[in-house]
């Protein structure tokens, strides 16, 4: 028995020695439970040093003294927040032993709350420290505070010494809670805890800069810049990388919150005082969150002085045919940023006309300009320099332009001494040709048999650095019985000619003297006969387009532009086989205007009704290209809600139709005559004319008598339908019930036809027949202008006079345009002070009781003007008496009146007009805006571009 206790003990002490055995707590067992405010100690033994953790991390220490076995922890006065919790004591060899300590206190089962809110994550745990202070505690549960159940999904797992552990946080799982648990058969409960879930950035942050990609400045400047970042949370931050060496100023990163969004705002700015060369490079700044970083770059320039440095260009010598459009663009870098961007041509300096436009852009540091020159002219050939300046900088570049012109012949002499002249002229320069042909006056270069000749003589007379180059060529006659020589300049594929009488002397015979001379006396009696048809033919009145272009203007004298020159394009172009024609809605001598569905010309699905002008079998080559001649003077006008638009042509495969609006309610003209009963019933019944008849035949209406009526396909819609924007009535008679027709209705069609005519002023068209039969109403009592043109049958109406070999609607027409053959916008001007007097006049024709005689041309010279018609407010009769001064330059324009009758207007009527206009202008820039833009104004000099209102 000794022996064995002596064994046990031997054996105790080997194993002390090699240190298998645990440090020892007294006192033992899984946990310690001490009330508030009482003492308790802790001894853990061990034959080396022993280090303590404790609850609060802040009290953890290691303890090593004198005495390894013994090592002591007291406390005098325990308390929960500090105290509670497991205390591990470890040894050197890793070995370690625990107890937990519960700190009891009669008011709360539960180790109250220092901070309630709780912060977490979303999709990450969160724990809720709710520790029970006793080891009796069980069932241990989350309860919400004020819901019946915890929020779907969630999931969490709890220990007396841990709290409870929430998996997986989800931003639905924000809000109160409480912890619970059973002691003794009764439910304890915990303080409430507020959990807030933070979003968790699955992005990478937004970043931006408050410079642009690249910052210039010169030595000595100030280099600021703020770097701003968005993050869904606050769990990011900023950092700036720049070029070595340099040393800014970095300011310290600022924080807020983002109502709008949720997110969180961090902005950190970097300042150099004053920058040198060595601080050129790039800076960047990096944002950084859970997901990655996102870097913005800023580069730093940093000169010496400003600068401009202009991008190289292909090629600077350009070579364009002439009329077509040249474009010269540059494109420049430059700081500081250029004061002056000019182009010149040959030193002088070029403005914004209609025959060149500048445009300038500034882009950051880059400068963009573009000088445009519209239908160059073989005149417009030199250097063209762009130069730009700054206060510090100044670069140029030249282009030399050359026009490319067709060869013309300038000068012809002979033959004279045997010899023939011909100087042509043209860029580049003109090859000259002779040739010889029997036949007389006819080209002979065309012939098969034609003779070249080959012994001539060619001189440069003058070859400038721009423009023209004149050569001349010199020929001897032959004499082999030729009658015609032939001069052809030829160059770039294009050809001038003149034309070369060679006579051969011959002896006549005498046989042939009778034969000869009956002969020549039948042709002479014969070309006699032709000299006279053709005069008569001439005087015949011929039909000619109203509507003139103005190409330029010289003091009183106009140039119209050809109609016939005016390009075409084939945009506007559109299918025969989608149109469907139905009755005719107008008829002239060599013209007619039909009725129409297209199928297709807004968008492939579309169905739209439209008026088509189109030539009647019987017209002539002139009028073909009279309807032509309109067809390229409408494409160029463009559009406006106040004239009658054009919408599409058909001029390939068939005779020429054109496509325009059409106006389903007739002329103003018939508009006016038809309801002059309603607008005196409708004035009566307002109270502003008590003492006029209900019951009266207006002077001056017997020149109805063949008039060519452009009657409405469609009845007039009510006034308030009208009002409220109501289209045509659809399948209805071609007879309407009068409507009410008010003086807020004659004023505003007074407007809009103002308006109209304001428009085609800006383009420089004189309308020349301005008058109430040529305004069309459609729906929304919307006026449009036009001109009917070959529809129109003159010769039956007696308001078109003959006067020399045309028929003009002489009462109302000016003084000049009468006497003088004037037309000028002025002209226009006159004509529509006439037409105010026919829509005041209810529609009676002008001058009532006064035919077109001597009589009348001596009034209208001496400077007769008709009275106020009976409805004329007295200020309208004044705007009637402007248009009709004596003197062009004292009448009102066309914008004058627009503005006057504007301020006329009810504000209603002007809200109306005003939707149409915007309803107008939209539908214009939609589907068919394309087509409706592809050719207009930009190609010619005096138009404008602004087509809309």
């Amino acid at each position: 028995m000794e022996f064995s206790w002596l064994l046990f003990t031997a054996l105790f002490l080997l194993t002390l020695k090699t240190g298998v055995l645990q440090p020892v707590l007294t006192p033992s067992g899984p946990h310690l439970v001490v009330q508030r405010g009482g003492a308790f100690a802790l001894l853990c033994e061990d034959e080396g040093p022993v280090e303590w953790r404790r609850p609060s991390p802040a009290r953890r220490r290691r303890v090593e003294g004198a005495e390894p076995q013994e090592r002591r922890i007291s406390i005098s006065s325990a308390q929960q927040q500090q105290h509670m919790g497991r205390y591990t004591c470890s040894n050197r060899r890793g070995q370690n032993a625990s107890i937990y300590v519960y700190v009891q206190d009669a008011g709360s089962m539960f180790q109250r709350a220092l901070i309630p809110d709780i912060m977490a994550k979303s999709g990450h745990s969160c724990v809720l420290p709710c520790l029970g202070t006793d080891p009796g505690l069980s069932e241990l549960s989350l309860q919400p505070c004020s819901e019946p159940a915890l929020p779907p999904g969630l999931t969490y797992s709890g220990s007396l010494e841990r709290g409870v552990t929430i998996h997986r946080v989800q931003k639905a799982y924000e809000g109160c809670y409480v912890c619970t648990a059973r002691l003794g058969g009764a439910t304890v409960r915990s303080s409430q805890y507020r959990i807030t879930v933070l979003p968790v950035a699955e992005h990478l942050p937004i970043i931006h800069l408050s410079e642009g990609e690249l910052v210039i400045l010169t030595k000595g400047q100030t280099f600021d810049v703020t770097c701003s970042s968005i993050n869904v949370n606050n769990d990011f931050h900023l950092n700036w990388t720049f070029p070595h060496g340099v040393q800014p100023l970095l300011s310290r990163a600022s924080s807020r919150l983002l109502p709008s969004s949720g997110g969180v705002l961090h902005s950190s700015s970097l300042k150099l005082s004053a920058v040198r060369r060595s601080d050129s490079g790039q800076y960047h700044c990096q944002a950084l969150n859970e997901v990655g970083g996102a870097t913005a770059t800023i580069t730093l320039q940093v000169q010496e002085r400003g600068f401009i440095n202009l991008t190289e260009v292909e090629n600077s010598t350009v070579e364009i045919r002439e009329g077509e459009t040249l474009s010269l663009r540059v494109e420049l870098l430059a700081y500081p940023q250029p004061h002056s961007l000019s182009w010149a041509c040959m030193e002088h300096t070029l403005r914004n006309t209609s025959d060149h436009t500048l445009t300038s852009q500034h882009l950051g540091y880059r400068s963009f300009s573009e000088l445009r020159l519209v239908r160059i002219k073989a005149s417009e050939s030199g250097v063209y320099s762009f130069t730009a300046r700054s206060p510090e900088a100044q670069a140029s570049r030249a282009f030399a332009v050359h026009v490319l012109s067709k060869p013309e012949i300038i000068s012809k002499d002979g033959p004279v001494n045997g010899q023939a002249r011909c100087v042509a002229a043209g860029y580049p320069t003109p090859e000259i040709t002779w040739y010889y042909c029997k036949p007389p006056h006819t080209r002979c270069s065309h012939l098969l048999n034609a003779s070249q000749e080959r012994a001539v003589s060619m001189v440069m007379v003058s070859s400038p650095a721009f423009g023209r180059w004149a050569v001349e060529s010199r020929v001897n006659i032959s004499t082999g019985g030729f009658h015609t020589l032939e001069c052809v300049a030829t160059a770039q594929g294009q050809e001038a000619y003149s034309l070369f009488s060679v006579g051969e002397r011959t002896v006549p015979h005498k046989l042939f003297t009778p034969l000869l001379t009956g002969f020549i006396l039948a042709a002479a009696l014969l070309s006699v006969c032709l000299v006279v048809l053709f005069y008569r033919y001439l005087q015949k009145p011929k039909f000619q387009i109203q509507w003139k272009v103005i190409e330029s203007i010289h003091g009183n004298n106009y140039v119209y532009i050809d109609p016939t020159q005016l390009p075409y394009d084939p945009k506007w172009e559109f299918p025969r086989d989608k149109l469907r024609f139905g009755k005719t809605l107008g008829s002239g001598a060599f013209g007619e205007v039909v009725e129409a569905t297209a199928y297709g010309l807004l968008k492939a699905d579309t169905v739209m009704t439209v008026a088509v002008k189109m030539l009647k079998p019987s017209a002539h080559a002139t009028e073909t290209e009279a309807l032509m001649s309109e067809l390229k003077v409408l494409s160029y006008l463009g559009n406006h809600m106040n004239i009658v638009n054009l919408l599409g042509a058909c001029t390939v495969g068939g005779p020429t139709l054109v496509i325009t609006e059409y106006c389903c309610f007739g002329d103003l003209l018939n508009f006016l005559r038809q309801n002059r009963e309603a607008f005196l019933s409708c004035e009566l019944e307002n109270g502003f004319y008590k003492n006029i008849p209900t019951h009266r035949e207006p002077a001056g209406d017997s020149s109805r008598n063949g008039y060519m009526t452009m009657r409405p396909s469609n009845p007039f819609t009510s006034p308030q339908s009208i009002r409220n924007g109501a289209g045509c009535a659809e399948g209805e008679g071609d007879q309407a019930e009068p409507v009410c027709l008010q003086m807020e209705d004659l004023l505003s069609f007074s407007y809009q036809v103002a308006k109209g005519m304001d428009f085609l002023a800006s383009r420089n068209c004189i309308h020349r027949d301005l008058a109430a039969r040529n305004i069309l109403l459609t729906q929304g009592r919307v006026a449009k202008i036009c001109d009917f043109g070959l529809a129109r049958d003159i010769t039956s109406d007696s308001n078109y006079v003959v006067k020399g070999n045309a028929r003009l609607p002489v009462k109302w027409m000016s003084p000049e345009s009468i006497f003088e053959c004037v037309y000028t916008l002025e002209s226009d001007v006159w004509s529509y002070g006439i037409l105010l007097w026919e829509i005041f006049s209810l529609g009676s024709s002008p001058y009532p009781g006064m035919p077109v005689s001597a009589v009348f041309y001596k009034k209208i010279r001496e400077g007769y003007r008709m009275r106020e018609p009976e409805f004329t407010p007295s200020h309208m009769y004044e705007v009637m008496r402007c248009c009709w001064d004596g003197d062009p330059l004292k009448r009102p324009s066309f914008h004058m009146i627009v503005e006057d009758l504007e301020a006329q207007l009810a504000d209603s009527t002007k809200h109306i007009y005003m939707n149409f206009s915007r309803s107008f202008a939209h539908d214009q820039r939609g589907a068919h805006s394309q087509r409706l833009s592809s050719v207009g104004s930009m190609t010619q000099p005096l138009l404008h571009s602004d087509a809309f209102l």
